[in-house]
């Protein structure tokens, strides 16, 4: 929030684009970020209406549990999969404004976790786009900005005080009509970090975008044809590649990129085990009534034995428990937190 207010304060009342904001939030929650930006907002901003016009000058927001996607010169609200498990997606807005606008859209990723936005950026340049993206330096969640900047050729690299400046540069420059797409943001570091520019991109250049929609999956690239569950739904999850960008999607629509596939395996791997432990530990109890009884009937040999699988289930659950310890902090630990991953993309930026 503290690197989105920043970023919105800077941009001119007369910016010649639209802008869109993903946040990701509870789905009960009642969002009370458009007051919140028009507060330091010298552009006029509002929750996204289903259907309504882009308009230049004018920032929307994503409210909760709807997909803010672009249709045209028109936006959608929608109740359609889950995307690295949110809705609103950033990787949908960003795939659908792609298709929609193709070189005139200008992607933006501020601080946040994991590796949401960057399928979504590639397409944004595929497409001739320009991809902006936060110093991960700065950033207090550098994860998006970190995979951004390792799976994407970025335009700019900018702290959050450079951004608005940087993405007024961007709108001038293209030509034609310009849409600011924004992904989710996190909270801001101290800035006085310098801005490291790529190559600019060529907005000419037409590739090849992703799919915009939910439609049934693609095939696996390379001939690939493994496959995995789908963590939500249960369903067949085949791997593809989007503009250069690995990843997942059952039939139903759900899509996962590979940080957020790995770490909603490991909260199933989790809940699988807890689980576990919970039907050992109640068929220890179950056993243990059943020994009592037993032996209130007279029935020795029967009761030993009951004793005996209830001290076994109990041992049971004791070892699994110790397991889901050990493997919280190592396989089933986050792996856009684990240090091997942060230190890779921190010599990469």
């Amino acid at each position: 929030m503290e690197t989105l207010l920043r970023v919105v304060a800077g941009l001119p009342s007369d910016l010649a684009a639209s802008v869109c904001i993903v946040l990701h939030l509870a789905p009960g929650s009642a969002s009370a970020l458009p007051a919140i930006l028009q507060r330091r907002s010298r552009l006029p901003c509002r929750a996204a209406v289903d259907g309504e016009r882009l308009r230049a000058g004018e920032i929307l927001v994503a409210p909760p549990d709807r997909h803010l996607t672009i249709e045209g010169s028109h936006v959608s609200l929608t109740v359609g999969p889950r995307e690295n498990g949110h809705r609103p997606s950033v990787d949908a807005l960003f795939r659908t404004a792609a298709a929609a606008h193709d070189g005139k859209v200008i992607g933006v990723i501020l601080s946040g976790t994991r590796d949401d936005g960057t399928a979504g950026l590639a397409v944004i340049k595929a497409e001739g786009g320009m991809a902006l993206v936060q110093d991960p330096t700065e950033a207090m969640y550098p994860g998006m900005p970190a995979s951004a900047i390792a799976g994407v050729a970025v335009d700019v690299v900018a702290t959050s005080d450079e951004m608005a400046d940087a993405i007024v540069r961007a709108v001038n420059d293209p030509p034609g009509e310009t849409v600011i797409i924004r992904g989710n943001p996190g909270s801001g570091g101290a800035p006085g970090h310098p801005a490291r520019a790529a190559a600019p991109a060529d907005l000419s250049r037409r590739g090849s975008g992703g799919n915009s929609g939910h439609s049934d999956p693609p095939t696996a690239s390379n001939g690939d044809s493994r496959t995995s569950s789908c963590p939500e739904c249960g369903g067949v999850l085949t791997e593809h590649s989007e503009a250069g960008v690995p990843q997942w999607q059952c039939r139903v629509g759900h899509r996962y990129s590979p940080e957020s596939l790995a770490d909603a395996q490991g909260q199933g791997v989790e809940a699988a085990l807890w689980a576990a432990i919970r039907a050992l530990e109640e068929r220890s109890v179950l056993l243990e009534r059943l020994g009592a009884q037993a032996r209130e009937r007279g029935l020795q040999q029967s009761a030993r034995s009951f004793f005996r699988r209830a001290s076994e289930a109990r041992a049971q659950a004791a070892v699994v428990r110790s397991a889901l310890g050990q493997a919280a902090a190592t396989t089933l630990q986050a792996v856009a937190d684990s240090e091997e991953v942060e230190s890779e993309r921190r010599g990469l930026v």
